[in-house]
């Protein structure tokens, strides 16, 4: 069997890979039939001599692999037709900027595997970069805060070399007085924990947040049952929250009064309560002026993220009297921080953690006929149409 590493095309440059070169290494080495073939890049965090050190083949001509494997979207005109492709599609909530690249991999007869619904039979997710934007979102955030009070200056992490680097300048800051929430419990929130915990800022539970002040920083991790409430007062549920979102209403004032700093690290579902709304904003009582985004979703659950920002441009302001965008240093604004690609800033650390997660959940599945339907369960499509789970995608691909 042989798998292509292909280049990534997708602007702006994305430097992530999905193996790294000593990983391409020890799985040639495990597995007796696999071999690999990198794609030349100019712009991947690990060179072509890197790869060809460890002894794997660099080559333009991809054309009798089997699988490709790519992180960021791959351009329809460098598809490849009756291939079987791995990437990060951006079509499974019918993303209508990414319409026409699910039409033409129908169209050319590819088998599509989206890294984002590479799952257990439990659902979970097997592989992904979501501890590296809880990494990065959480220590964009603290760079926020200390621009927009003129207390630090943290370098941007795409400057820095690897994890280590960027957790060294976290050593360098002292945080005043000031209450941090934390929303969410997956690998996104974990990794944004990872920031707070190695900052040494002390944990608190809700109550004590909500109730008490501290001379010094503090932080409060929660999830979906702190934050909704159900309308007929009764009991929270989680599987009636999952079920009918729409039975439930944001408990997430008593937090907005309380703290400074928010990160919002969750997972939101459609249909579920917004956190805070721009009414909410409006409150005088509204205390939060820092919020890193990490989860992103525009003019979604939190009201303030009108927009994504850039690695370029991270942070922006939003003023909740006039609901507009200003400079995000204004002390009337919050300060947003909203990137939406978090992990290309810690390409090294998410490459490496990525292809760890891939080599142990994936590629054993190439070679013990998929006995945990870990391929199956990825693949959106096959033979010019679309898989049961994602036949919902039908009316999506069949409109212009």
């Amino acid at each position: 069997m042989k798998i292509g590493i292909i280049k990534e095309r997708k602007s702006p440059p994305d430097r992530r890979v999905v193996f790294t070169p000593q990983q391409l290494k020890s799985l040639t080495e495990k597995y007796d039939n696999l071999s690999f073939v990198v794609e030349p890049s100019s712009i991947r965090i690990f060179n072509d001599e890197q790869y060809q050190e460890a002894g794997i083949e660099v080559s333009k001509n991809l054309e009798d692999c089997d699988v490709f494997l790519g992180v960021k979207e791959v351009p329809i005109d460098a598809l490849i037709p009756n291939k079987k492709y791995f990437f990060f599609s951006h079509t499974i909530k019918q993303q209508p900027y990414n319409r026409q690249l699910l039409q033409e991999i129908l169209a050319k007869n590819i088998s599509l595997y989206d890294h984002e619904v590479i799952k257990n039979e439990n659902g979970l997710r097997l592989v992904g970069f979501g501890r590296y934007a809880g990494l990065v979102g959480a220590y964009n955030g603290f760079r926020a805060y200390g621009k927009r009070h003129q207390l630090f200056n943290l370098p941007k992490a795409e400057q820095l070399d690897d994890l280590d680097a960027l957790k060294g300048e976290l050593d360098t800051i002292q945080l005043p007085q000031c209450k941090i929430l934390l929303t969410g419990n997956g690998k996104v929130a974990k990794g944004a924990k990872e920031i707070l915990n190695h900052l040494k800022i002390r944990e608190v539970s809700v109550e004590d947040y909500l109730h008490h002040d501290f001379g010094e920083a503090v932080f409060c991790q929660i999830g979906v049952k702190d934050y909704n409430i159900h309308k007929d007062k009764k009991a929270f549920s989680f599987e009636e929250f999952v079920q009918n979102p729409e039975n439930f209403k944001s408990n997430f004032r008593r937090f907005s009064k309380k703290t400074d700093f928010f990160i919002a690290g969750h997972f939101y579902a459609d249909g579920a309560p917004y956190l805070f709304t721009r009414e909410d904003a409006k409150r005088q009582d509204f205390r939060i002026n820092t919020i890193a985004d990490i989860s992103c979703d525009i003019d979604g659950p939190v009201a303030s993220t009108i927009r994504p920002s850039s690695i370029e441009y991270p942070f922006y302001g939003y003023d909740p009297q006039n609901e507009e965008e200003v400079a995000f240093d204004n002390p009337e604004a919050i300060t947003v921080m909203a990137v939406d690609n978090l992990p290309c800033e810690l390409p090294k650390d998410a490459s490496e953690g990525f292809g760890e997660m891939f080599a142990t959940h994936v590629i054993p599945a190439f070679f013990n006929n998929d006995k945990d339907a870990i391929l199956s369960r990825a693949k959106m499509t096959e033979n010019g149409s679309l898989t049961r789970p994602f036949k919902y995608l039908e009316g999506y691909v069949s409109n212009k």
